[in-house]
């Protein structure tokens, strides 16, 4: 996390030391580097979107040194722009200022300072200033929904008038509080509520989730502030309270009204910028991360200024399509003109009001430099959980709205996750998706009207499904039936020629007598093969390749915290397969019975590939098929509007 503010050289005498947020003292013969994510200039991002032509660098410092300043291009290389001498004594620091243009960043890159000290040096101040005063007004309305999170909402309540140049420019904190852990009861409270006085604001609401959180902050700041800049931001981050200054300084200084939105570090690894910024794959509509963004990159692996592919992925400007709630400045003007978020619960209103501001002329930019830190969503698996169902659900209906496109790579995806989540027997995933189709096709009335209820409701399907069963621990599951098996597999050349449970096999592998199959390594008896799934290269044993073998029921992903078991089909796919007749229904027993040596026997002496081909699954696909189809005609007939506008309503909100 050190490596976010600043890079010392490994020659220094002593570790520099920071006596405030803004003072830092640097030993004597020592190198500083502010080529960092949170003291670098992203010049290519004020260049494009401010009316700002340069900048100034401001330095107060005492002791005796040098100041050099640095710029890169879009692709890394570093330049040299300036650099001056020192010598400040204690009752009068040295100041320094540099002037530089930004008309070479109209694609990409940074600014930076370092500093070589010959003495003790005391570093006093230093920032990035604008050369001509800030239009409008600074006042902003700070919008925090909570759920059950007292202790992270008193936190981010603190963080607030935690820096004084903050505190001065916030107008109003709205705290929409959902759940039945109040935030009023928690004992930090009165402390953290006392510097903002009257400015704060908590409405107690039924959980209506995110989405209902940030219209009612929306609703209040228009309704009763004046404020100008209306900042949502989440319960459950880590801030870096300058960070809302300068999301402040580019709202002012942008050429036209637009939002303006920090990134996103991982809560559980603080030097990890987890994504750059995010777009809408239109060929299925999907989220994504913008073109050229770096996802996940570790800082303290590969800092900005180092010479690799993946640092220098972040020089180049990342144009997006909408900013993450956790952080994102609406201006009043857009507030006001587009109306409320819609009412998805959760999942896709951000992108959303993103697309909808897009069509209304107002763009959206996510800016380097200014972060928080939140919880990664490679970190929970929320695509197999209860809020599979929401993804969905809000997919289509955003979709529906913005995106008049072939809908064949949306239905292509879709079918390519549904099999997916079969084959790894998450029934339960795939009966909340149909609910949130069934949904989506009633149209927009009945989203309305669920807004409350359809979290319970997927609740309640999820629970006849054996595999939304969570375990406090691994423990309380069965023992594997092969857990005395060597697993170390041999090195296969042709995989696909392998019959497994769910691999199609050659109609004669498995009886007595068959030869094997010619193209591939027969395994050792009693030890099982590579999954044929995804062959890895078998040139040592790192423990990273997969493993054939499964055991009568299998942990979920989150085995950390706890562990969901998906069992083999039984009478939990009833209810999936009334709702979805054109799913197969793999045998009972067929993935404890199948065996792996010169083919794979199933259960009932069918091998996989006949199964796959009889003549009664083969109807249910054919079934599946024409489902699908009458799916893709949805967008002709679809009850949802296109670019409209949300408006609430006092009784809305309660």
């Amino acid at each position: 996390m050190r490596k976010l503010y600043l890079q010392e050289s490994t020659t220094n005498a002593r570790r520099a030391h920071a006596l405030s947020r803004t003072t830092l003292q640097i030993g004597a013969d020592s190198e500083v580097s502010f080529a960092t994510y949170f003291n670098a200039f992203p010049a290519s991002y004020w260049r494009r979107w401010t009316i700002c032509k340069s900048v100034v660098l401001r330095a107060e410092l005492t002791g005796v040194g040098r100041v050099d300043v640095y710029r890169t291009k879009a692709t890394g290389a570093r330049i040299f722009v300036d650099g001056r001498t020192f010598d400040g004594g204690p009752d009068q620091p040295a100041t320094l200022e540099f002037l530089v243009g930004l008309d070479p960043f109209e694609d990409g890159g940074w600014i930076w300072f370092d500093i070589t000290t010959e003495t003790d040096v005391t570093l006093h101040s230093a920032g990035w200033y604008a050369t001509e005063p800030a239009p409008g007004v600074a006042n902003i309305a700070v919008g925090i929904p909570t759920f059950n999170r007292p202790g992270d909402c008193v936190n981010a309540l603190q963080a607030l008038t935690s820096d004084p140049l903050v505190d001065k420019v916030i107008g109003a904190v709205i705290v929409p509080d959902q759940g039945t852990a109040k935030v009023r009861d928690h004992p930090d409270f009165a402390k953290a509520a006392a510097p903002l006085g009257n400015r704060l604001s908590i409405h107690d609401q039924p959980n209506l989730g995110g989405s209902g959180g940030y219209s009612r902050v929306m609703y209040e700041a228009l309704k009763n502030t004046d404020c100008q800049q209306i900042l949502f931001m989440d319960d459950d981050i880590r801030i870096e309270p300058d960070s809302i200054l300068r999301v402040l300084a580019m709202h002012r200084f942008a050429k036209s009204p637009m939002l303006v939105g920090g990134q996103m570090l991982n809560l559980q690894e603080p030097s990890h910028l987890h994504i750059m910024g995010e777009v809408v794959d239109r060929s299925n509509f999907m989220w994504t991360a913008a073109p050229y963004a770096e996802y996940d990159h570790d800082f303290a692996a590969y800092p900005l200024s180092d010479n690799n592919p993946r640092s220098n992925l972040l020089h180049r400007r990342i144009d997006v399509d909408y900013n993450g709630w956790w952080t994102c400045m609406i201006p009043r003007q857009v507030a006001e003109e587009l109306g409320q978020p819609l009412p998805l619960f959760i999942k896709w209103d951000d992108a959303d009001y993103g697309l909808r501001a897009a069509e209304h002329g107002y763009p959206t930019a996510t800016l380097p430099g200014a972060a928080i830190w939140h919880m990664a969503w490679s970190d929970k698996d929320d695509a197999i959980d209860w809020q599979a169902y929401f993804h969905l659900r809000n997919r289509l209906v955003v979709a529906a709205m913005h995106w008049d496109d072939n809908v064949v790579g949306l239905l292509r995806s879709h079918l390519r996750a549904t099999l997916k989540h079969l084959a790894c027997l998450e029934y339960s995933t795939v009966a909340i998706q149909n609910k949130a189709i069934d949904d989506f096709l009633a149209g927009p009335e009945h989203i309305f009207s669920i807004l409350e209820t359809a979290l319970p409701e997927v609740h309640r399907i999820r629970k006849a499904y054996p595999d939304a069963i969570v375990l406090p621990t691994a423990s309380e599951l069965p023992a594997p039936s092969q857990k005395t098996t060597p697993m170390k597999p041999p090195c296969i050349r042709w995989p696909s020629a392998i019959g497994w449970p769910g691999h199609a096999a050659q109609p004669d592998q498995g009886r007595p007598g068959a030869p094997p199959a010619p193209t591939a390594q027969r395994g050792h008896p009693g030890r099982p093969v590579v999954s044929a799934v995804h062959p890895r290269r078998c040139d040592g044993d790192d423990g990273r390749r997969p493993r054939c073998g499964v055991p009568p029921a299998r942990p979920g992903h989150d085995v950390h915290a706890a562990v969901a078991v998906a069992a083999p089909p039984g009478h939990a796919d009833t209810p999936l397969r009334r709702d979805a007749p054109g799913i197969p229904r793999r045998p009972a027993g067929a993935v404890q019975q199948a065996e792996v040596g010169n083919g794979a026997a199933v259960s009932d002496g069918q091998s996989a590939g006949a199964w796959l081909s009889s003549p009664r699954r083969a109807a249910k696909w054919r079934r599946w098929w024409r489902f699908s189809r009458r799916w893709a005609t949805i967008p002709v007939s679809c009850p949802w509007p296109k670019r409209c506008h949300i408006s609430v309503s006092t009784a809305s909100v309660g």
